[in-house]
């Protein structure tokens, strides 16, 4: 990771893409694809300059995104995909109120050492949004770079977007939100001490996951997947997205993950769940004793679910 300011790369020795790549989906692949392989090709380093917020959350907070990765992940998975250098630059009021030429001159040239930029086509930013794909090839003719704007890739005859991730993922449709990203969609955070009814109470013991309430969560319900953390490795898990109607009239969603063929102490620990596919809605149930037999229904279906797909178990 570079700081921008801290550090600068040589002139003329990377290719550039810029944005803030949340969740490094389908769509930004395609064009990190094509960064990749044009800075191999020509010897130089593949180069992405991010944000370490979403420009939303200064520019119009009241309607910024969730998000769909946080910062290290975002960092996690632009290396894995094979980005030599990622710049993390910091997004505030002055930041959003830059001209794009200047930026595109301190950033882009002096500081990242852009040969070429490659951003896709509907691309845009600086002050006022006025910087584009356009603009870029003009400065680039100053600068001494060259421009390459990438078609959006497409998945069902829409563009593959953090948009349309964010709406399958709203609406509980994890399974159509991980062919989109790659991936299955995971959130992470530390576990916490819930109410203690899980396990004496219900026979099903859960790891209370919290969530920054910035992140995109999946839709009220229940669904298989993952859980892991530093010391544990992939383990199949029914999660609960969900208000618990049936002891509570109302409540905050709250993210209950019941580790498969699990006995042990995770509190405290920093956790990850990922969501495979969703099995249920969320109920309200009539008695205790129909809800612990549903969740024993719950707890076999996303078994069943898990090892049906193990090969798309979190490997990052």
């Amino acid at each position: 990771m570079l700081k921008p300011g801290s550090e600068k790369l040589a002139p003329g020795s990377s290719v550039v893409s810029i944005g803030v790549y949340d969740g490094v989906h389908l769509g930004h692949r395609h064009t990190l694809r094509q960064v990749i392989d044009q800075a191999r090709s020509s010897g130089r380093q593949a180069v992405v300059a991010t944000f370490d917020q979403h420009p939303a959350f200064v520019v119009r907070p009241e309607h910024a995104p969730r998000l769909l990765c946080d910062l290290d992940q975002r960092l996690e998975l632009l290396e894995e995909v094979g980005v030599d250098v990622t710049a993390v630059i910091s997004f505030d009021a002055a930041r959003a109120a830059e001209e794009p030429e200047a930026f595109i001159s301190s950033v882009l040239v002096e500081q990242l050492g852009a040969s070429r930029v490659v951003v896709g086509e509907d691309f845009r930013f600086g002050a006022k949004r006025r910087g584009d794909v356009a603009l870029l090839r003009a400065q680039g003719v100053v600068h001494g770079f060259d421009v390459v704007g990438v078609v959006l890739d497409t998945n069902g005859g829409e563009p593959v977007s953090s948009t349309r991730i964010r709406r399958h993922l709203a609406e509980g449709k994890v399974a159509e939100a991980a062919v989109l990203l790659g991936r299955v969609h995971e959130l992470r955070g530390p576990v916490l001490h819930g109410d203690g009814r899980g396990g004496p109470e219900l026979g099903c013991p859960t790891a209370n996951v919290h969530v920054d309430p910035v992140m995109a969560i999946p839709g009220v319900g229940i669904y298989a997947g993952w859980y892991r953390d530093d010391e544990l490795g992939a383990m199949p898990v029914a999660i609960s997205v969900g208000r618990r109607p049936t002891f509570y009239e109302s409540s905050d969603p709250l993210i209950e993950a019941h580790l498969i063929d699990f006995d042990g102490d995770l509190y405290g620990r920093s956790a990850r769940v990922s969501f495979l596919t969703r099995i249920r809605d969320e109920v309200r149930f009539d008695s205790v004793d129909a809800l612990i037999e549903q969740m024993q229904r719950d707890v076999e279906a996303a078994r069943r679910m898990c090892e049906a797909h193990g090969s798309q178990a979190p490997g990052y």
